[in-house]
C-alpha cells in the first residue's frame, strides 16, 4: 500500500510536470518513485520467501545478505584486482567478447560472479563478518 502510494506520488509530480523524474541529481519525485519500487519489491520477496516459503530460487540472495558487510568491502576493493586476474586467465579483451555495446555487463557480471564464489566460500565454512 505504501509502496504503490510512493511510486505514483512519484510519477504524478513527474507526469503533471511537477519535479521530473530524475536521478542523477535525486529529485523528490525520484526519491518518492524509486522508494515506492524498493517496498513493492520488498513485499513481493516477503511474500515469497516468508509467507509461502518458497526460498530455494533465493539461495544465491541469501548467500550475498548474510555478509553483506562483506559483500560491500568486496565491491569497493577488490574489482581491479579481480579485472587484472580476468586479463591474465582470459585475455586482455575478455570483456569485449559480445562487442564493445556488452563490454561493461561481462565484466560486471565477472566482478559478481568472482565476488559471489568469495561469499559462498565464506557461508560454506560458516564465516559471517558482523559489527
Amino acid at each position: 500500500m505504501v509502496g504503490g502510494g510512493l511510486l505514483i506520488t512519484g510519477l504524478l509530480l513527474h507526469i503533471l510536470d511537477i519535479c521530473p523524474i530524475v536521478k542523477r541529481i535525486w529529485t523528490p519525485a525520484w526519491t518518492l518513485f524509486s522508494g515506492g519500487t524498493c517496498f513493492l519489491l520488498l513485499a513481493g520477496f516477503y511474500a515469497i520467501a516468508d509467507v509461502k516459503q518458497i526460498q530455494k530460487p533465493f539461495f544465491w540472495l541469501k548467500v550475498i545478505g548474510m555478509n553483506s558487510i562483506a559483500a560491500y568491502v568486496l565491491a569497493h576493493t577488490v574489482t581491479a584486482f579481480i579485472h587484472q586476474s580476468m586479463q591474465i586467465h582470459f585475455g586482455a579483451s575478455y570483456e569485449l567478447m559480445l562487442g564493445q555495446a556488452y563490454a561493461p555487463l561481462i565484466r560486471g557480471g565477472a566482478m559478481l560472479l568472482v565476488q559471489w564464489l568469495v561469499l559462498w566460500w565464506m557461508w560454506k565454512k560458516k564465516i559471517f563478518v558482523r559489527v
